[in-house]
This record gives structure tokens, C-alpha cells and sequence, in this order.
């Protein structure tokens, strides 16, 4: 999984990423016969090590630099380069859409301009939504090809990111099918994607398409964004992505682990701030560079929490509400109807059934 190493100097937490996104982040310059020495040295980045990790900070700049370099947002992984500014573009044609839904349908036919090769579309079903990447063109004869895989990662990291930027809130994953066998570097998804991230190659010679599942009330958000934050948001990016809307960020991780110890007492926003000795303008700003909030960390730990208590425990419902500190049981009834788009003991026999 990402690891989060310690910098005494500064007396941070550094996260790192497997070699794994690197090389598959090298593969269109290899195809175009380019040498990737000179970016990898500008970046202090060193790919003989296939063991070693990379600062994050290191990835998110030869991800622009390669960009810049090739004048190609796709990383020269296409038939077709995605021009330098693409991504803005991108961002300009979804802030004024109303709902996150109206926003991915504009995104979706925005890159079948930029990107022919590839097709997104979202569905709604039975509660769940499903963000679809398909290909379409052939896969090739090995269709475990870094660069094949790191398309897939690369695109819906992109559309991930940017749908939770966009809606101010992270946007949780249930689970993504991904069309090829499981990379080595995979353990890193349950932190970048969801932790129930499953596999299916795809037939070579065949198309492949990963679907990403998701709660239907979720494409109901609104558009938070307006041109003022765009600025901001584009200072850094498109790399900037690869640092947002993570489980691993260090604000993010220190505010659960309070909110989670206090359970089933409810802290405030100024509580957590007077623990970690910041004033709450500090900590909401802090939060904010980490792409999140202290309602979207408070929000996503229940959810997981009364999750994994409906699945993996009979506890009455009443008793798991209050244990995550709801003051009565109908809150907590209307919390997982949005998180799942059904009661809490639909939920429950719905997960007991697919086990058996």
C-alpha cells in the first residue's frame, strides 16, 4: 500500500508511490523512442530500484514535466496526443454544470474529442451509479502492457479527482473492476481508488472497459466550483491530482483518528482544532490543501464504520447508531439510505446474501 515515511527534519509524514505508476507513466515516450533519463534525473526520480518508492511530490512533477515535454496530457499513451491545456479546458466545461451528473456527461463528451480512443459514460441502476472507461480500439496481444494498465489508472484517477473537487467532498469508491490481471503495485489501489478493487483481463485482441460503482445520490451533488476557485485548483495541475482526495494525507488521517477515538461522542471542528493545538481557520485550511473537509472526514467515518458494523456484526441497528454517536435512530436510518440508497437492514440482508 502507499507508505507513509517520516521526515524528522520537518517532523511530516512523506507518502511515497510504487515504481509500479512510474514505469507505466514512461511508456509513451518508450513507444515514441524517447529517452526518459532527463526527466527522471530533473525529478531525482531513479527506476533501477523497481523496489523503491517515490515521493509523491517527485511523481506529481514529471507527471507535468512529461506532459510539457511531449505537449501531451495522455503521456503519449494514444494514438491521438491530448494537447497541453486539455485539463483546463476540461475544468472550464464542467464548473458551471449544475450536478455532478450534468458535469461528468460534459467531461464525458469533452475527452471523445481529445481522447477518441477511449469512451466514458455513467450509469444509473438500482441505486448505484457505474462510471464507465472503455476502449475502443483493440487491446494488445498483452494486455497486462504497463502503458494499457497505467491508461486506465491515469483516467480514472483524473475523472475521480476531479468529480470530488468539483462537489467540494470526497467521492467514495464502492468498488472498481479494473480489465486486466492484477498489477504488482496493486496494493496501492485501496488508498488511490477503493480497497474493493477487483480484476478481469481482458480477452487480448479485445476491448476492455473498467466500471467504477458508486452511490446514485452522489451524481446528485452540486457543482461547488465557480472561475475564482478554478484558478487556484489549476496552480500545479493536472499533476496536482495525483495529491488530492487520498486516504493517506496526514491532516485528513490525524482528524479521523480523533473523531474515531471520541466515538460515541460527537467532536466539533473547534475541538479537533484546540487538540491539534491549531485555531479552526488552520485546520480548515489545512484540511482544504489535502482536498477534503471535516464534514466529508466525519461523513466517510461513519459510513465506514456502519458499514463494516452492519456486514460484520449483528448488533441491532439501534445500538450501531448510537455507538457512532447519532442522537437517534432515524438520523442514522436516513444516513445509510444515502450512503447505500437502502435502509440499514435491507443493507444487511442484501450482504448476507452475497456471501452465500
Amino acid at each position: 500500500m502507499l507508505h507513509r515515511t517520516t521526515n524528522h527534519s520537518a517532523n511530516r509524514t512523506q507518502t511515497t508511490v510504487a515504481m509500479g505508476f512510474v514505469t507505466g507513466m514512461l511508456a509513451g515516450i518508450a513507444r515514441h523512442g524517447g529517452d526518459p533519463g532527463p526527466l527522471l534525473s530533473a525529478t531525482g526520480i531513479d527506476i533501477a530500484d523497481t523496489a523503491k518508492r517515490v515521493p509523491i511530490e517527485r511523481y506529481a512533477a514529471l507527471y507535468n514535466r512529461i506532459n510539457h515535454e511531449l505537449d501531451d496530457e495522455a503521456f503519449g499513451l494514444f494514438g491521438q496526443p491530448m494537447r497541453c491545456g486539455s485539463f483546463e479546458f476540461l475544468c472550464r466545461a464542467c464548473i458551471s454544470a449544475p450536478t455532478l451528473a450534468e458535469a461528468l456527461q460534459r467531461a464525458s463528451r469533452f475527452l471523445r474529442l481529445v481522447l477518441p480512443e477511449m469512451v466514458i459514460s455513467v450509469r444509473r441502476t438500482q441505486g448505484r451509479a457505474e462510471l464507465r472507461i472503455a476502449e475502443n480500439r483493440r487491446a494488445p496481444d498483452n494486455t497486462d502492457d504497463p502503458g494499457r494498465i497505467f491508461a486506465f489508472e491515469w483516467l480514472l484517477r483524473l475523472l475521480h479527482g476531479l468529480s470530488c473537487w468539483l462537489a467540494g467532498r470526497g467521492i467514495a469508491l464502492d468498488n472498481v473492476i479494473f480489465p486486466y490481471r492484477r498489477p504488482a503495485h496493486a496494493t496501492d489501489y485501496a488508498l488511490i481508488f477503493t480497497e474493493d478493487s477487483r480484476f478481469a483481463p481482458t480477452v487480448p485482441g479485445g476491448t476492455g472497459t473498467l466500471v467504477a460503482s458508486f452511490n446514485a445520490n452522489l451524481l446528485d451533488l452540486p457543482v461547488r466550483r465557480d472561475e475564482a476557485a478554478l484558478s487556484s485548483f489549476l496552480d500545479g495541475a493536472p499533476g496536482k491530482l495525483t495529491t488530492l482526495y487520498r486516504r493517506d494525507r496526514e491532516m485528513v488521517i490525524r482528524v479521523r483518528d480523533l473523531l474515531r477515538a471520541a466515538l460515541p461522542d460527537t467532536l466539533t471542528l473547534d475541538d479537533i482544532a484546540d487538540r491539534l493545538h491549531l485555531s479552526p481557520r488552520t485546520l480548515h485550511r489545512r484540511l482544504d490543501e489535502e482536498g477534503s473537509s471535516f464534514r466529508a472526514i466525519k461523513d466517510a467515518l461513519r459510513r465506514d464504520l456502519a458499514l463494516a458494523r452492519l456486514s460484520k456484526s449483528q448488533d441491532p441497528i439501534a445500538r450501531v447508531a448510537a455507538d457512532l454517536g447519532y442522537a437517534d435512530t432515524s438520523a442514522f436510518y436516513r444516513a445509510c439510505i444515502e450512503w447505500t440508497g437502502m435502509a440499514p437492514a435491507h443493507y444487511r440482508r442484501q450482504w448476507e446474501a452475497s456471501q452465500q
